[in-house]
């Protein structure tokens, strides 16, 4: 797997455990930690993208006949 598909995984899961607390407990682990609305949107952002590059991944190894 290369750098950039493993830095997606990486944002990709820390968004799922973010909107994990949030349905569990209604606790934002992004806005807790970054504490600033234009640094909760960048990572917000950078997770978005990541699920893009993780889609891409997912189609990538299917096999076409």
């Amino acid at each position: 797997m290369e750098t950039t598909q493993k830095i997606a995984l990486v944002l990709t899961i820390v968004g799922a455990i973010n909107w994990g607390a949030i349905g569990l407990f209604d606790f934002n682990i992004v806005e807790a930690i970054f504490r600033t609305e234009v640094l909760t949107k960048v990572i917000y952002v950078l997770v978005g993208l990541a699920g893009l590059l993780n889609i891409g991944a997912l189609f990538s190894h299917i096999e076409t006949k």
